[in-house]
Parts: C-alpha cells; structure tokens; sequence
C-alpha cells in the first residue's frame, strides 16, 4: 500500500513503502494515465514529464515538498 501524501488539483502524490535502496529519495506524481517521479534531493525529475506539465507539477510539488519529506521519512524510519 502506498500513502498518499497531497493532492493538488489533477495531481497525486505518492510515496512508496517499498522501493529499491538505491533509488534516490523520490515521490510519485500520478496524474490522469500518467505518471512521473520527482528526486526529493534537489527537485529533478527522474523521468521526462509530458509537455506543456513541467511548470505546473514543480509548483504544486513546493507546495507540498514539507509534507512529501516528512512522509518519506517516516516511511524509510520503518
């Protein structure tokens, strides 16, 4: 089961309880039949997003980066 932290408009993001080690701290962001990651690190994205989406998930991911963080924390803690 993945938590999900925010929802901000069409986006969802989620973090994954179970993820490969050497994946860099990430959140899934999922939106209609798409999905991208974000680095929680340095805010990158771990695949292209669709055109015309880039501006928009990076805002509404800084709205929610202290919530995502404190979740992916709590979930590495376990």
């Amino acid at each position: 089961m993945a938590p999900t932290v925010a929802r901000d408009g069409e986006f969802t993001f989620v973090v994954h309880l179970r993820e490969p080690p050497y994946e860099p701290p990430h959140v899934h962001v999922e939106f209609g039949d798409e999905e991208v990651r974000i680095n929680l690190d340095d805010g990158s994205f771990l695949e292209d997003p669709p055109t015309g989406k880039r501006r928009t998930l990076l805002r509404a991911f800084r709205r929610h980066s202290w919530e995502i963080l404190a979740c992916w924390t709590r979930v590495r803690q376990r």
